[in-house]
């Protein structure tokens, strides 16, 4: 069994904002799925206890209101959504998302926010793993791919479904439960794509120039883990090089798949 054809568990969170260190969770999935299994979807609305920004609902469709009426207290849905997680890891089920790193570092502000155990306090080593992020991956196996339109980039979830031959319903993306199984379906494409002989890759992937798709081939989970490290490393690092030719005190994190706890949070 390759990583991509076994166990997943797809994570998204929808949140208040884009800071990891403040923000807080609004909604939030966690689901099991393939590896020959029934899915098990677990899905979560929380009232994170403070006003959500106009912007924020605008993008996920919870407005203050809604998750007042809707949701449950932040402390509770934080804990078992990290227990989740936590048992996930614990079962040697990657979790699987896009763009993890946020997700995963902003569970992690929110456990030590409401005083509880964090996912890796609840497991049983120091680091979390096993971890597929289907932004990593991507940037790495096509590297050169440009933004779609002014308004698109190239990286985000809805390129990632074109590029992959999915469809996107925009009704329900934004949703942590859509994009969640996007997320999944992404990885299990690039997975796959992986480990078939390019000559039989889509007429689209074998174009792009400098297409790296069998870095990935044959590894187990935690070599697959430590690739996307060091990848992630890497891709920070080109990024923030770019960014310093305009900011020269521009600083891109390539933490994965969490960034460092540094201090006390608001």
């Amino acid at each position: 069994m390759t990583w991509h054809t076994g166990r997943l568990c797809a994570f998204d969170l929808e949140t208040t904002g884009v800071d990891v260190e403040t923000d807080r969770i609004v909604t939030a999935a966690a689901i099991r799925l393939g590896g020959g299994a029934p899915t098990e979807p677990r899905t979560w609305t929380a009232d994170p206890g403070i006003e959500i920004p106009a912007e924020a609902a605008a993008v996920h469709g919870i407005t203050t209101e809604i998750a007042r009426q809707q949701g449950a207290p932040a402390h509770d849905v934080v804990d078992e959504v990290a227990e989740q997680v936590a048992a996930a890891l614990l079962a040697g089920i990657p979790i699987v998302g896009h763009n993890v790193v946020y997700d995963l570092t902003l569970l992690d502000r929110e456990c030590r926010r409401h005083g509880l155990l964090t996912v890796i306090d609840r497991f049983t080593d120091d680091v979390l793993w096993p971890v597929i992020d289907t932004r990593v991956l991507d940037t790495h196996a096509l590297p050169y791919r440009r933004r779609p339109s002014k308004t698109q980039g190239a990286r985000q979830l809805i390129t990632l479904a074109a590029v992959y031959g999915f469809p996107w319903d925009e009704q329900n993306a934004h949703g942590c439960e859509y994009d969640a199984l996007q997320a999944a379906r992404i990885a299990y494409r690039i997975g796959s794509v992986a480990h078939t002989p390019r000559a039989d890759w889509p007429e689209h992937l074998r174009a792009e120039r400098r297409a790296r798709f069998h870095d990935p081939e044959g590894l187990g989970l935690e070599e697959l883990h430590h690739l996307q490290i060091r990848l992630a490393r890497e891709q920070a690092a080109g990024l923030q090089e770019h960014f310093r030719k305009s900011d020269p005190n521009a600083v891109v994190d390539g933490s994965w798949p969490l960034r460092p706890w540094v201090g006390d949070n608001a």
